[in-house]
């Protein structure tokens, strides 16, 4: 009997050249890649046997019987198994952790196990097969049993994936599902054209997208410096927190270069990626093997195991002694300082905790605390948890709209009324007590949080709006402060003027605020946004003027209806006769331009009277009263502007 086994060859050549690329993919001895690489040896064995058993029952009367047997019964151990091990591959890319599925992975393997005694038995029973020099290679009754195991392996992945989809990605469903399909239509088309071997090709075909879509190297490899990508880290420091009791503790290194964006200002980007190039030779030079990865565009980390506090201090100082000299790149040279950032991996410990630890030591670095080295310790890691727990409040708050509103009244000198007020967000009443704006606010930002929550902020001031009007309460208008990243909205205007629309309010009893920071930020966005909003009668505002951030000019060009000073120009007028004559005049230029000036921060008769004498508009601060409550500020208005 003659068989076409060139498709197997080919099958021989695609597996090879993948095992071959395989070895230099990612080096994690994590189960999924130990199951592709059981996935690779178990498809070549199958191959091999698949040939060698054709080629020696072709001509079984020149080879050895018992030789001809046992290559037979080697291909008709594989092939089946070829099917289990793929099924093994396909849980572990859904669950990734083997202790998950190590009972599912058990009872499937089962029906091989069965299957293998079959196969062993079959030297005695001919169930499968049977080889003599009579009669030659003859099929046993039981040889569709081979087709059946296979059959059920894929049809179990295939079940797998179907009730796991929701925890996969589109493409990666697509890729595990290529294997089952592709070696079940190619196996038919072998049953009914039994003279041509197609199941190693098939396995070989299916294994080959695998590898190029899930375990290929490029993957996992940075295109510019050759080292592993932050997407190898994170799994890297997953396999360590995964497998935490059998392996030393680690420790994870960033370093940052610091205005590297200079770099590649002044000599380009093909000089930059040079740099970075170097960098990440130098890095790979004085590492470990295998630890050092690109972390983000001018970020390595470096993962050394064990954590030896010595150890570590040697290696960055061995990294600062070598950014402190002249880095040359041909003809260009320049100092590259780093930002380092430190953590060690406790058990238990999350990838995701590693790498915002990581992160936040490098911002804290770049502060240049301790010559830009920042070790993220207990205090620290305790900080990073108080600032997940803040944001996760912020979000339940905004979600619930149960954040609370207060309104500190604004004095009138000319109308000696409180006509303005302004509001300030609260959060008194949380899991883990009040929470001051100073602490909440900057995480809002970080998080961008600030945005949903200044459009609710809003929503509220102008029902407290149309609640001091319904009472007749006489008042000109509520301060609503912007976040500087308010103005990165595209429709930030369309959403301010719907708010307002929707609570029937007149728009001019809104005056929105901001910064000087949003100012020198988005200088032509907020020129924008200010023009808009002045058009639909909306007031705008510049609050904490004098923090340093913006000059006369650029503010000349927003139309602001009032400058707010900040407290400490008002203290330093009440300190030196200096202070007072520059508080003076910036008072009469911005008045000269027709704005209106407000003094914040007033606290004692002292002040009062001085900021009076300066010719101040209004007068904010605790002398007159705290921020209080919506339903206080409304009997507080009410009291005092009969």
């Amino acid at each position: 009997m003659k068989w076409n086994i060139a498709p197997e060859f080919c099958a021989l050549v695609i597996i090879t050249i993948i095992w071959l690329y395989e070895k230099k993919g990612s080096h994690i001895p994590s189960f999924k890649n130990k199951v592709f690489h059981g996935c690779l040896i178990i498809t070549f064995l199958g191959i091999v046997s698949s040939i060698a058993s054709t080629l020696m029952i072709e001509h079984y009367t020149q080879i050895p019987i018992w030789l001809t047997w046992l290559a037979t019964t080697i291909y008709f151990l594989f092939t089946p198994v070829m099917g289990m091990i793929y099924f093994y591959y396909t849980a572990a890319v859904i669950y990734t952790k083997y202790r998950e599925i190590k009972n599912i992975l058990i009872i499937a393997g089962i029906p091989t196990m069965l299957y293998g005694i079959a196969i062993l038995a079959n030297v005695f029973t001919k169930n499968i097969f049977d080889l003599t020099l009579e009669n030659g290679y003859v099929r046993g009754p039981w040889v569709w049993i081979t087709y059946i195991i296979f059959y059920f392996y894929c049809l179990l992945s295939v079940a797998l994936v179907a009730y796991k989809h929701k925890k996969v990605e589109e493409k990666t469903i697509q890729i595990l599902l290529c294997f089952p399909i592709l070696a079940t239509v190619i196996i038919v088309i072998q049953q009914t054209h039994p003279n041509t071997i197609l199941s190693g090709f098939a396995a070989s075909c299916a294994l080959l997208i695998v590898y190029l879509y899930l375990q290929n190297k490029q993957i996992y490899i940075d295109y510019l410096t050759k080292i592993p990508n932050r997407w190898e880290l994170i799994n890297m420091l997953d396999f360590i927190s995964q497998n935490g009791r059998r392996h030393k503790k680690a420790v994870l290194i960033v370093l940052s270069l610091r205005d590297f964006k200079m770099v590649n200002d002044r000599f380009g980007q093909q000089v930059g990626d040079a740099f970075l190039q170097k960098i990440s030779k130098f890095l790979c030079l004085i590492s470990p093997k295998g630890s050092v990865y690109r972390f983000n565009g001018d970020e390595f980390a470096v993962l050394l195991q064990g954590d030896d506090a010595e150890d570590v201090k040697h290696y960055v100082r061995k990294v600062q002694d070598k950014m402190n000299r002249m880095w040359k790149i041909g003809q260009y040279s320049s100092y590259l300082s780093m930002a380092v950032g430190i953590v060690t991996s406790t058990e238990g410990r999350s990838v995701e905790s590693m790498i915002q630890s990581a992160e936040y030591a490098v911002v804290e670095a770049k502060k240049g605390k301790d010559n830009y080295v920042c070790y993220c310790d207990d205090a620290m890691l305790s900080e990073i948890e108080r600032k997940k727990v803040i944001a996760d409040i912020l979000r339940q708050k905004l979600q619930d709209k149960s954040f609370e509103m207060y309104y500190q009244p604004i004095y009138a000198t000319p109308a000696d009324k409180f006509l303005y007020v302004e509001s300030l967000i609260r959060m008194n009443d949380t899991p883990i007590g009040p929470i001051y704006p100073s602490e909440f606010i900057p995480i809002a930002e970080e998080t961008g949080i600030i945005i949903e929550l200044t459009y609710e902020i809003l929503d509220k001031v102008c029902k407290f709006v149309k609640n001091v009007l319904d009472n007749e309460i006489p008042i000109e208008c509520v301060h609503v402060n912007f976040s500087p990243i308010q103005f990165s909205q595209i429709n930030l205007e369309e959403r301010v003027m719907n708010i307002i629309h929707e609570n029937n309010i007149p728009s001019s009893k809104i005056k929105i605020e901001f910064t000087e920071s949003a100012v020198a930020e988005s200088t032509d966005s907020v020129v924008r946004f200010s023009k808009y909003m002045r058009s639909h009668g909306i007031k705008m505002g510049l609050d904490d003027f004098g923090t340093g951030y913006s000059n006369v000019s650029t503010v000349m060009n927003i139309p602001f209806h009032a400058i707010k000073l900040d407290k400490s120009l008002v203290w330093i007028a009440m300190k030196a006769k200096s202070g007072e004559i520059m508080v003076r005049n910036i008072i009469n230029a911005f008045k000269g331009l027709g704005m209106q000036v407000v003094a914040e921060g007033v606290e004692t008769k002292e002040q009062l009277d001085a900021v009076i004498d300066f010719g101040v508009d209004q007068i904010q601060g605790y002398y007159f009263s705290k921020p209080l409550p919506s339903d206080e500020a409304l009997e507080f208005l009410r009291e005092h502007n009969k």
